[in-house]
């Protein structure tokens, strides 16, 4: 006799062809083909370690590719390579410092605006463009409100022209092509003094070594002046001044683009506890193109200048 079976009791049995649901089931080291789809619309996964790793192999990182609508291009996220040795973590941008707000990540090489950024130490290269334009010679950053912009001086102020270091054994400081777009120059000096003992500080103009140059010099203590000398340079300092005294020089030339007068300049000097003030013309009727300051003998020990341009 043949027993009868509980059909209401029998499994069902996976075959290869049939279009079935697997419950519970583990897949060791599967092999996927096709297109995955997944009934709810997302795929979810849930690794005990909440990574989802993508292995390399050969020569090739790691990596996940992100398709288009289309499926006809994609965009590939990828590991940087083995020697790099990296295991860093990138966070996404979100959460409360961009109000949960959709946004474009920033790329190394790509032009583009970036918002609300503070830089730190940065390090600008190339051409500084602010305000949809780049600035031109003499012109200087300012605040518009909501960003920052180039703009040009107004009447009064300062621009800086030139500056630098003096170094030891310098002969002197010579700054040429000075622009005529300014009404007065300032020429100032910081931590001068000279190799010798007893030597005037003296400015000359364009190079000029003529006697077209008239100046007086006088001390704190000594109002009454040396007198007027006519000579090939203007002096703004005594030959009083001791060798390696550190000092400063103040140099100013009014109107020093009128080329229907002579050039006047005013001096004041501070070398140690000595303080002198002077006043002098260039007799000629050319424009100031260039400014020298040089000791009569011996030479500068260091120091630091700076030419301002006053519109």
């Amino acid at each position: 006799m043949t027993k009868a079976r509980d059909l209401a009791n029998v499994e069902a049995k996976a075959t290869l062809t049939d279009t079935q649901t697997l419950t519970n089931k583990t897949l060791t080291s599967p092999v996927l083909g096709g297109t995955t789809t997944t009934a709810s619309g997302n795929l979810a996964v849930q690794p005990a370690t909440y990574v989802l790793e993508v292995k390399g192999g050969a020569s090739t990182e790691g990596a996940v590719q992100l398709n288009c609508a289309v499926n006809t291009h994609g965009q590939i996220i990828k590991s940087q390579p083995h020697a790099q040795a990296a295991s860093n973590t990138l966070l996404l941008p979100g959460g409360t410092t961009i109000g949960n707000s959709n946004a474009v990540l920033v790329s190394d090489t790509g032009t583009q605006t970036l918002t609300n950024k503070t830089l730190t130490s940065a390090v600008l290269t190339g051409t500084l463009t602010a305000g949809g334009s780049a600035g031109t010679n003499g012109q200087f950053l300012q605040s518009t409100g909501t960003g920052v912009q180039y703009a040009t001086p107004s009447a009064g102020a300062y621009t800086s022209l030139a500056s630098g270091s003096i170094a030891a054994a310098a002969t002197g400081v010579d700054i040429s092509s000075i622009s005529g777009a300014y009404k007065d120059l300032i020429l100032i000096a910081n931590g001068v003094s000279n190799t010798t003992s007893g030597e005037n500080c003296n400015v000359r103009f364009n190079n000029d070594s003529g006697n077209n140059y008239q100046s007086a010099v006088f001390d704190r203590t000594n109002l009454g002046g040396a007198g007027l000398n006519t000579e090939n340079k203007i002096a703004v300092a005594f030959g009083s001044v001791p060798a390696n005294t550190n000092g400063q020089i103040i140099v100013e030339i009014p109107n020093y683009t009128d080329t229907t007068s002579s050039q006047l300049v005013n001096a004041t000097s501070f070398i140690g506890a000595n303080v002198y003030f002077g006043i002098g013309s260039w007799n000629t009727n050319d424009a100031v193109t260039r400014v020298q300051l040089l000791f009569g003998g011996g030479a500068f020990d260091a120091g630091t200048y700076e030419l301002f341009g006053v519109k």
